[in-house]
């Protein structure tokens, strides 16, 4: 108790200025021990946002000023025209054309293996020419050791000059690298206008290097378009230079003719 009392009766004999100085120390001391967190953070790199910024280029390519993609002028010159004749439109806005395209990967294996989700942020991105944005979880599955907020997968949303660009590459450089092709599946439309694509590793594109890749990954892609029907949709992709498969039914009639 004696202690106690010589103690209290210390802290109300300090004069003002002790106090301050004693209150300053106690922030420094806080102080000091936050910035040193953050530099554990930043090392450690706790978190897959901070480690795909890392990985990821700041900002998306840019195109020098008045560049058009090859492809968007073959579509404004000869792809455009061709649609309105073949489907009847007299209104050119009615011409399907190709709004957007998205791809993701889908990085379940990152629950227990993060540096899947680093070397997916850097291909997506260089694949793309835009930097890559990781998805979270909506919801947690027990069975499959999941929780909301998970980093599960990452994506891109290519629209403009960088959308024309990648289709240009992904319709003549990178489904012509994909090993047994035969064809894409004509089947694979949504009912409006939308077509769904896999490819099941990266490296069909020229951007990511064989030699450089730790883990196969495969990657879904959505071309969206204007069109209202499949129709529409397919005439448009198949003018676009699409490799679709021809349908095994027509396949099959023609074999019966020439028997």
């Amino acid at each position: 108790m004696a202690k106690q009392e010589k103690e209290t009766k210390a802290k109300s004999e300090r004069t003002p200025e002790q106090i301050e100085a004693e209150k300053a120390a106690k922030a420094a001391k806080k102080a000091e021990h936050a910035a040193a967190a953050r530099a554990e953070r930043t090392k450690s790199g706790d978190t897959g946002r901070a480690r795909a910024k890392e990985a990821a280029p700041a900002e998306a390519i840019k195109f020098p000023e008045g560049y058009v993609p090859r492809l968007y002028k073959r579509y404004q010159d000869e792809i455009a025209p061709h649609l309105a004749s073949h489907l009847k439109l007299k209104n050119r806005l009615e011409i399907p054309r190709v709004t957007k395209v998205v791809i993701n990967m889908g990085l379940g294996k990152a629950i227990a293996e993060k540096p899947r989700l680093e070397a997916a942020v850097k291909e997506l991105t260089a694949i793309s020419g835009q930097k890559a944005v990781i998805c979270q979880a909506r919801k947690s599955v027990s069975n499959f050791k999941l929780r909301q907020g998970m980093e599960i997968g990452v994506k891109v949303t290519l629209r403009g000059q960088r959308m024309w660009e990648f289709l240009d590459r992904l319709i003549f450089l990178a489904i012509p690298r994909v090993k047994d092709f035969r064809g894409l599946n004509p089947k694979a439309f949504d009912g409006r206008g939308n077509y769904n694509l896999g490819l099941t590793e990266q490296t069909v594109f020229p951007e990511v290097h064989g030699d450089q890749v730790t883990f196969h990954q495969g990657l879904n892609i959505t071309i969206v378009t204007t069109s209202e029907d499949n129709a529409g949709a397919f005439a448009l992709l198949q003018q676009l230079g699409m490799p679709f498969s021809r349908d095994q039914a027509a396949e099959k009639d023609e074999a019966r003719k020439v028997g």
